[in-house]
């Protein structure tokens, strides 16, 4: 099994596509990945390839041509012409007809309907799976930021995370922050008197893949609502999941599916005890048992 991935360099959209290969290389283990940076693959290579059938840039005869991100998905397109024995699959709604492509693989609040080319997921792909090295009284609290659905308020999530601490005095919490963290917020929970009881990780501190192994290692997680990717990810890593509400600018199909979630798997509550048990989310897989059937 060849797998092309075109790559438009964003972290997210590459973890997607790393998460549908890991799923590929579990059930087949010869499985390969060609990674190729939309930059590297200029539509005119690409136009002169529809004549000779073959593109210097792709050093494999693809099984599987992947995109994710829109500035990728006409060079699937083009892609699957030459190479018509593959499958272009678009990892998200695409931004051209579903019909150009064998599949789509796309989020439940994008808002489509399963059929035979495309498969509904729960959340974005991830490359997780689940390790079961959970240790018991261990906590993660993740920490987003404002986005265009949602207002930073540091009241709130400081008040979240004292009522964390108390509600498990005697537990390890490890607190990172991501990229759009306000940079005074942890100087302000650093001033507050529960913040002797946190262990503090800013994500410039944190090397590549940190938080997926705090994931594999935390007994429960808890996520600001605006961190929707990272409440799926904690979910396939097998955690209980806690989230930690904020204001919300606007309300749409994201805010909807976290409401969704709230109503079975995840819960707006600060004890462990209280936390929906731990779900079996596999989604890659399943994605991968479906397209391959």
């Amino acid at each position: 099994m060849q797998m092309v991935y075109i790559s438009d360099g964003k972290a997210g959209h590459r973890s997607q596509a790393l998460g549908l290969f890991q799923a590929i290389q579990a059930k087949k283990p010869q499985a390969n990945l060609q990674e190729i940076l939309i930059e590297d693959l200029p539509l005119a290579s690409i136009f002169t390839a529809l004549f000779t059938k073959k593109l210097s840039a792709v050093v494999v005869i693809p099984n599987w041509i992947v995109g994710v991100g829109s500035h990728t998905h006409f060079r699937v397109w083009l892609l699957g012409k030459i190479y018509p024995h593959a499958k272009t699959i678009i990892l998200m709604k695409p931004s051209l007809p579903l019909t150009w492509f064998d599949y789509s693989i796309v989020p439940e609040h994008d808002g489509l309907t399963a059929c035979d080319r495309v498969v509904v997921t729960q959340g974005a792909l991830n490359p997780i799976v689940n390790e079961h090295r959970h240790q018991p009284k261990r906590i993660l609290v993740a920490l987003g930021g404002s986005s265009k659905r949602h207002q930073w308020n540091a009241e709130k999530v400081l008040n979240a995370i004292a009522q964390i601490v108390k509600h498990q005095p005697n537990h390890q919490i490890i607190v990172t922050t991501s990229r759009r963290t306000p940079a005074n917020f942890l100087t302000q929970l650093m001033q507050q008197d529960f913040a002797k009881k946190l262990e503090l990780f800013p994500v410039e501190q944190t090397p590549q893949g940190w938080i997926y192994e705090q994931m594999q290692l935390a007994q429960a997680v808890w996520v600001t609502e605006d961190s929707v990717s990272m409440i799926y990810e904690a979910l396939t890593a097998g955690c209980r999941v806690g989230v930690i509400l904020i204001d919300r600018l606007r309300e749409d199909r994201i805010t909807q599916s976290v409401d969704r979630l709230l109503q079975q798997w995840i819960a707006a509550c600060y004890d462990v005890a209280q936390l929906p048990q731990a779900k079996a989310l596999q989604e890659a897989k399943r994605v991968v048992d479906q397209l391959t059937k």
